[in-house]
């Protein structure tokens, strides 16, 4: 990296150059890791013993199959809770749906302990509990942003379509839908890191069905500090992995998105 790659990475609203970042992320990935095994802490697991306790979790305490479980339901989960928010956001424009948007964008302050009676009361327990409970918690967050999305569309793209002569129910398609679906990718992928956080509570409510969320409560219970830092970490892989799988689902499905980021520059 030459000084003048340097300097623009120490100076204010500056864009550098890929292989600049690279550098950057290495260095810093790299420094993170020798403090990490330099710790003076000794309650923080060396990398050796996370290895290790992450071993023991697949081979011999089903971490794969409690994996797949969390997986499927919290790939489901941001499924149903993307088409609702969708479906609330864009019924925004509508005022008689307006107020209902709003109500259940209030509901991101309502704990989920507190709801888990309700819904065991309508749906029972297991699956079909979890499930719930963690599309609502998706639902209130991704309808606020959503919500949000679509009221900062500016009037001037909607006089634009009504002088093409288009109907209002083909200016809503064209501008709110049509005209939002990459930011609308874009919140979906970044509200989506919400069900990993709270997939460890939801799995804490209803353990029957296991998952990562139970195996993690489980090892904390005990003080298994070198398990609870393997599994975080398999949380944080999984979770890298969506958001750019999501991000792969942008670009492909909004593929002008790319045109407008600027090139860098050292």
């Amino acid at each position: 990296m030459s000084a003048a790659s340097l300097r623009a990475a120490f100076t204010p609203n500056r864009v550098v150059s890929r292989s600049t970042v690279a550098v950057l992320v290495g260095a810093q990935a790299a420094l993170l890791a020798l403090l990490w095994v330099k710790s003076p802490l000794e309650a923080v697991p060396g990398p050796l013993a996370v290895v290790g306790a992450l071993r023991e979790l697949w081979f011999e305490q089903g971490l794969g199959p409690a994996l797949a479980v969390s997986l499927s339901t919290s790939l489901e989960a941001l499924v149903l809770a993307t088409v609702l928010s969708l479906g609330l956001a864009y019924a925004s424009v509508v005022p008689a749906f307006r107020p209902l948007a709003g109500v259940v964008s209030r509901g991101r302050f309502l704990g989920l302990s507190g709801l888990t009676f309700v819904f065991m009361l309508s749906l029972g327990g297991g699956q079909p509990l979890r499930l719930a409970l963690l599309v609502f918690g998706l639902t209130v967050f991704l309808t606020t942003s959503l919500v949000a999305e679509v009221a900062a569309i500016p009037r001037a793209r909607f006089d634009h379509a009504r002088t093409l002569r288009m109907r209002e129910w083909r200016v809503v398609w064209e501008v709110v839908v049509l005209g939002t679906a990459d930011r609308a990718l874009e919140v979906v992928r970044q509200n989506a890191a919400i069900g990993w956080t709270l997939l460890t509570t939801v799995e804490g409510l209803t353990r029957a069905e296991g998952g990562v969320g139970t195996l993690l409560l489980d090892q904390n219970k005990h003080l298994h500090l070198a398990e609870v830092f393997a599994l975080q970490a398999v949380i944080l892989a999984v979770g890298l992995g969506q958001d750019a799988a999501l991000g792969w689902l942008r670009r492909a499905v909004c593929p002008w998105v790319g045109d407008s980021k600027g090139r860098g520059s050292s």
